[in-house]
């Protein structure tokens, strides 16, 4: 029996190891994929500066991941029965499936490419908060996949990644000169709330469900317990700092907008 736990074991830190390799490969192969597509779908792709090819590049595999763990984060919280209360005789605070740590894995291994270019150029990709940002992110992730712990929140958490895609939007559109478009003003619209809805409102709901299930949150063990008091706080505090930003950068393209018709 001891046996053939430690071969369980082994294949589970396995399975772990292949998906946050995979993670990293993706990026790899997205950000190739952005270079090669990109000047056949926008002509002035050619004409950027190698910093600005280097950001495009990246916001490629930044919103394939978003895309990826928004999707599968919706999944488990509300289509599964993985976290739904009484579904399970589990705790909920103790619940995993093999497909959970595929993606906690998966964007395990996104962050560690994300971070390391980030350091690589910094600060070309993005200054401290970014690295706070994504130091948070991973250390919490890989925390509750090696413990099988706080899963749930960890995919509350990742599901705020819905709002990448329009922030990246932004940036391009910026990068293609076309701040004036319709498009440009329909993104601001949609990135604000989006943000409020998946960077603050849920946030909230996130701390009245720790709130309401507190009892089992206390069974966490010591490192991961105080984690999830101290993590979600910071990155709560920081969505709130980008979204005033956002607020700001929305008003102002507003006016713009006004004043030109």
């Amino acid at each position: 029996m001891l046996g053939l736990g430690l071969i369980s074991i082994a294949g589970k830190e396995l399975h772990w190891l292949l998906c946050v390799f995979a993670g990293i490969i993706m990026c790899k192969i997205v950000y190739q994929s952005t270079g090669a597509i990109s000047p056949l779908l926008f002509t002035g792709y050619v004409k950027l500066d190698d910093q600005k090819k280097l950001e495009w590049n990246n916001r490629g595999f930044s919103t394939f991941h978003a895309l990826i763990v928004a999707a599968a984060s919706l999944y488990l919280l509300l289509e599964s029965d993985l976290f739904r209360d009484g579904a399970q005789d589990e705790l909920m605070i103790n619940r995993t499936s093999a497909f959970s740590d595929t993606i906690l894995g998966i964007s395990t291994g996104y962050f560690l490419a994300d971070m390391a270019m980030i350091f690589y150029y910094f600060p070309a990709l993005g200054g401290v908060e970014y690295v706070l940002h994504h130091g948070l992110s991973m250390f919490a992730i890989v925390q509750s996949l090696l413990s099988g712990q706080a899963q749930i929140y960890i995919f509350m958490v990742l599901f705020t990644e819905s709002t990448t895609p329009f922030v990246n939007l932004r940036w391009y559109l910026d990068v293609a000169d076309q701040k004036n478009s319709k498009l440009y003003v329909c993104n601001g619209v949609a990135l604000f709330f989006g943000w409020l809805v998946a960077r603050i409102f849920l946030f909230l709901f996130f701390f009245c469900h720790m709130f309401s299930h507190f009892d089992q949150i206390k069974k966490v063990y010591p490192l991961g317990f105080y984690s999830l008091l101290i993590v979600p706080p910071i990155l709560a505090l920081l969505n709130i700092v980008w979204f005033w930003k956002i607020a700001k950068g929305l008003i102002k393209t507003l006016r713009k907008a006004r004043h030109s018709q």
